[in-house]
């Protein structure tokens, strides 16, 4: 059988080393080509990609030339046989020319959709390479659009508690208004199993969905609404995407404006608030307003835990994590059992992100991609807490019901 060899080129206004770190460091890897990654660089090592649409390949690296070449063995989910593929790094005019080979690709029936999937996966991954290197952008994300939905922890425990007749699925926690969902008139607790074509059993299932369509495209979608199965057609709304400051110490400023206008609404909303009324539980398994500051406390830490990984290039994996632990939320309430002390935390743990964010290491700055992804994370905290603010109050005006007790 007669092989060849598909052939691509690409320019990025990058230096040859960060080109090289693309392709052989783990966490670089996972911002331009696949969604999880293993490497070791080095003749010999392994290489393992997966992506969340299920396709992964494995390999080994057979040359290392530090930031100017790098050959590595491929065998992807469902291939006929291996292939190879070479990436040499060239200098030019202030950036690099990466120059892609991808040989050993067999011709006939059973290679013709592997070598169409070879094609289109090398020429959009070399223009997202050229994306996150330059500007910081993983044009998979920026171009995806949105639900406008916050997810909340579902399982079966939750699934009975609603009385939804399934136990896989996303359980949304409320829908961001002017955006699709909303629109939609989706609500919290509706639990979604179906986007367009695509099932949805968990969280990782929605950026698959995601990725098939624009802003702008009409989806189907098809949810539960406690025992009720419904079905509505939405409008996939545009993603924001806020200017990202080029300096550490600038994004801090910024955030800090952030979560200082997100203090004062907090303050107002509980002005007037007694203990009893801040403890109280709208029904079960509603939280009440404190173990929604509580979450809030928990969620900051957890977006602290993210940047460290990212700095140290440990980054775990968005399904490493879990849901919410309602053990977790008790013991925060239980350690700080008084309001003032609960927003007291809340609010130390919002200057400990913005003195960690003003801090953040210029050698880590200079990787565009990765800094792009905690400013990003941090800049688009206002929507997460808009939607807690108004469940805050939603359990306050319930604690202030005749019959609330």
């Amino acid at each position: 059988m007669n092989n060849q060899t598909v052939s691509f080129t690409q320019f990025v206004q990058a230096p040859p080393a960060e080109v090289f770190r693309a392709f052989t460091n783990a966490m670089a890897l996972r911002e331009w080509l696949c969604d999880v990654s293993t490497v070791m660089p080095r003749k010999e090592g392994r290489l393992y990609l997966w992506w969340n649409s299920g396709y992964y390949t494995a390999g080994e690296f057979i040359e290392i030339q530090p930031d100017e070449k790098v050959a590595f063995t491929w065998h992807g989910r469902g291939e006929p046989g291996p292939t190879r593929v070479d990436v040499t790094v060239t200098p030019k005019d202030g950036g690099a020319l990466v120059a892609l080979e991808h040989s050993g690709v067999g011709t006939g029936d059973e290679w013709s959709s592997t070598i169409k999937e070879i094609e289109q996966g090398w020429k959009t991954g070399l223009e997202n390479l050229a994306s996150v290197l330059e500007t910081g952008e993983d044009l998979r994300f920026v171009r995806r659009p949105m639900l406008g939905v916050m997810i909340g922890e579902y399982n079966a425990d939750r699934a009975r508690q609603l009385g939804v007749p399934v136990s896989e699925g996303v359980r949304l926690d409320g829908a961001v208004e002017g955006m699709g969902a909303a629109a939609a008139g989706l609500l919290r607790d509706d639990v979604l199993i179906r986007m367009g074509d695509t099932p949805i059993l968990g969280y990782s299932d929605v950026p698959i969905a995601l990725q098939k369509h624009q802003a702008g495209d009409k989806v189907e979608l098809v949810y539960y609404r406690g025992p009720q199965k419904m079905t509505t057609t939405m409008v996939l709304s545009r993603r924001p995407i806020p200017e990202i400051p080029g300096k550490a110490a600038d994004l801090a400023q910024v955030v800090r404006q952030g979560y200082v206008e997100m203090e004062i609404e907090l303050d107002k909303l509980f002005v007037t608030v007694s203990e009893q009324e801040a403890s109280f539980k709208p029904a079960p398994g509603e939280w009440s307003p404190k173990e929604v500051l509580a979450h809030l406390i928990q969620d900051e830490r957890f977006a602290q835990e993210y940047m460290r990984s990212i700095v140290a290039g440990q980054e775990r994996f968005y399904d490493d994590y879990g849901d919410n632990i309602q053990a977790a939320i008790e013991a925060i309430v239980t350690t700080l059992p008084n309001l003032p002390d609960l927003i007291r935390e809340l609010k130390r743990s919002h200057a400990e992100s913005i003195a960690f964010l003003a801090r953040l290491p210029e050698e880590f700055v200079a990787h565009k991609c990765s800094y792009w992804r905690i400013a990003y994370n941090y800049l688009d905290s206002p929507y997460h807490f808009q939607e807690h603010a108004a469940q805050i109050q939603a359990a306050i005006d319930a604690a202030r019901q005749p019959e609330a007790v």
